[in-house]
């Protein structure tokens, strides 16, 4: 069957931009669609194309009435569901696709793309789940019973078959696609050195329970570790891009897997640079093994702190405490290792807590501070706590730079002050 593949354009919107002109905070994302490489390299017997709207806005027309796909796939997170749906909307109108949508917003909150344009709903991880949804339709038949795997019904209650992910989903004999995103490589850089930057996956999932966090929608709760053989043969296929980013949730949430991945990369002789996600008490439990890491090619950590203080970060059901956060600090200072610290701006912020913040920041010398606001993401505990509470329902503006609640401050003030923490903090990342 022919197969095309989405990625939405950057399409978030600014209520700072638009109110306030405060230009600064509008979020571009940035880097492969590695979810859709995922999907594509397990879509073997099939015709498959891949377009990046983020890389190629204008790029769909000339692909519908070139291609005319059969089915057609869309991903994407909150702030790009609106979007989807545009696009649905224009596959059906150009050529009639089955459309089919995933990634996380679909497994946060499936019921918002139960409509009319929208054929089927994968939830989940999708690689396994998705070529099965292929093949039985390239057969002709209904699928009835495809765990994760909705039939939209318009109207009524969609009905999922049950699905316990495991590592079996993450079909890691079958690599990601890469070379069907090679006409956007010279898009995909690193933000600040214009080095060009390629996503690797070692693991999926998070068994943490964050309030605002919808990733426990991706693998059940779960933390699923690939082989170190998968990980090794993803990275050698890009074998032309010098820095790597991690795109795990924890790369060293299990010590040991993290240790002998780390390893079999020495062993390997691979000579690039990394960007890893951590957990602060997983630096704080084994320093040595972001030491070993640092040895390896290992060149920023991107923590989230989210919160300074203990009472908040037990608002967000964080599991974790600030002293924690600022041992890692110190850690990872003596490592060598640039800090790409997130953090959470609440919409209940006054002036001396930006000041706080402000503070923090400069005192611990965070390499690359990532501020975005509290936003209650459908399907999020948060979302089911603030509910009542929230003013902005399009999810248009659900970019993590909006305050979709009442703002404490006069909300003009509180955009200036957000900017300011911006660039105030913000200094150039040293790989």
């Amino acid at each position: 069957m022919k197969v095309l593949l989405l990625n939405p354009p950057n399409c978030g919107r600014s209520i700072p931009e638009e109110r306030y002109s405060i230009d600064s905070l509008k979020q571009i994302f940035r880097g492969e669609p590695l979810a859709l490489e995922e999907l594509a390299g397990n879509l073997q017997d099939h015709e498959v194309r891949i377009i990046d709207l983020k890389a190629d806005p204008e790029g769909l027309p000339e692909v519908l009435d070139s291609l005319s796909p059969d089915i057609t796939g869309i991903t994407g997170v909150t702030c790009e569901a609106n979007a989807m749906l545009s696009l649905a909307d224009q596959v059906k109108e150009a050529c009639g696709s089955i459309v089919v949508v995933g990634g996380i917003q679909a497994s946060s909150d499936p019921e918002f793309f139960n409509r009319p344009q929208v054929d089927y709903i994968v939830t989940g991880l999708g690689k396994k789940t998705f070529a099965e949804l292929v093949a039985v339709l390239e057969e002709g038949r209904q699928p009835a019973a495809i765990p994760g795997v909705a039939r939209t019904s318009p109207g009524q209650r969609l009905s999922f078959p049950s699905h316990i992910c495991s590592r079996v989903d993450l079909v890691d004999d079958r690599p990601p696609a890469y070379e069907l995103v090679q006409d956007y490589r010279g898009h995909y850089l690193l933000p600040r050195l214009g080095l060009n930057m390629g996503f690797v996956s070692t693991a999926f999932g998070c068994p943490h329970n964050c309030s605002f966090c919808c990733l426990k929608f991706q693998t059940g709760g779960k933390y699923l570790t690939r082989s170190r053989e998968a990980v090794i043969r993803d990275i050698e296929l890009l074998e032309d891009i010098p820095v790597i980013r991690l795109l795990d949730a924890n790369t060293f949430a299990d010590p040991a897997h993290s240790r002998n991945l780390c390893q079999a990369l020495q062993e390997a002789g691979i000579k690039k640079q990394y960007l890893a996600d951590a957990r602060s008490d997983s630096v704080t439990t084994d320093p040595g093994l972001f030491q070993k890491w640092r040895e390896t090619g290992l060149r920023a950590v991107i923590i989230g702190f989210e919160e300074i203080d203990d009472k908040r970060l037990q608002n967000m059901n964080k599991a974790n405490q600030a002293a924690v956060n600022t041992e890692a600090i110190a850690i990872l200072h003596d490592i060598g290792l640039t800090m790409v610290g997130d953090f959470i701006i609440s919409p209940d912020y006054r002036e001396e807590d930006f000041d706080r913040l402000q503070r923090y920041i400069e005192t611990n010398e965070i390499g690359l501070p990532m501020l975005t606001v509290m936003t209650p993401l459908p399907g999020t505990r948060l979302y089911q706590e603030q509910k009542d509470q929230i003013i902005h329902h399009n999810l248009d503006y659900y970019t993590l730079t909006n305050a979709v609640l009442p703002t404490r401050m006069p909300e003009k003030r509180f955009y200036q002050r957000y900017a300011e923490l911006l660039r105030n903090s913000h200094t150039a990342v040293r790989l």
